[in-house]
Order: structure tokens, then C-alpha cells, then sequence
């Protein structure tokens, strides 16, 4: 299996691990997000302990307006911040 396709099934199984604990499988909540946030990502982002800051974050990614993290909103964030950690990288 090459690097890349391991990305994509280490991307496809965290969301998932978080999604339709709240009810839709194949959505975010705002605690689901918030979950994967701080397990996932709270390396590089800090820890999501004000919920305004999750407020936040959820609004900026559903896109939709929907009132949840879709996974092609989740990979969008992911991307953004691929770009910003080989941004940093290069310097």
C-alpha cells in the first residue's frame, strides 16, 4: 500500500471513528468535532476547551450550513492544515 493511499485510509478511518456517535454516521457533531479536535489534531491546534473556540471552528466548516461537519468539510480542514504545517516546514 503506498504512503499516500495510507493517508486516505488513516483520514477516512479517523472521521469515522468520531462520526454518528451523536446520531448520523456519516456527520459530525459539534461534540463529535470537538472530540476529534483534541484526540486527533490537539497536537498542532491545542486543546478545544472553550467551547466558543469550537463554536468557531464548527461554523467556519459547515460550509453548508447544515449543522454538521460533513466529510468533505473534515478533509477540507485537514488540507488547510497540511498547507500550513509544509508552509512551516519550509521555512
Amino acid at each position: 500500500m503506498s504512503q499516500i493511499y495510507q493517508g486516505m485510509a488513516l483520514l477516512i478511518a479517523a472521521f469515522h471513528k468520531y462520526s454518528g456517535k451523536e446520531g448520523d454516521k456519516t456527520t459530525l457533531s459539534k461534540g463529535e468535532l470537538k472530540d476529534l479536535l483534541n484526540a486527533e489534531l490537539g497536537d498542532i491546534l491545542g486543546k478545544a476547551e472553550n467551547q466558543s473556540q469550537v463554536d468557531n471552528i464548527f461554523k467556519d466548516l459547515d460550509a453548508n450550513k447544515d449543522g454538521t461537519v460533513d466529510f468533505q468539510e473534515y478533509v477540507t480542514l485537514v488540507a488547510c492544515l497540511t498547507v500550513l504545517c509544509n508552509d512551516f516546514f519550509k521555512k
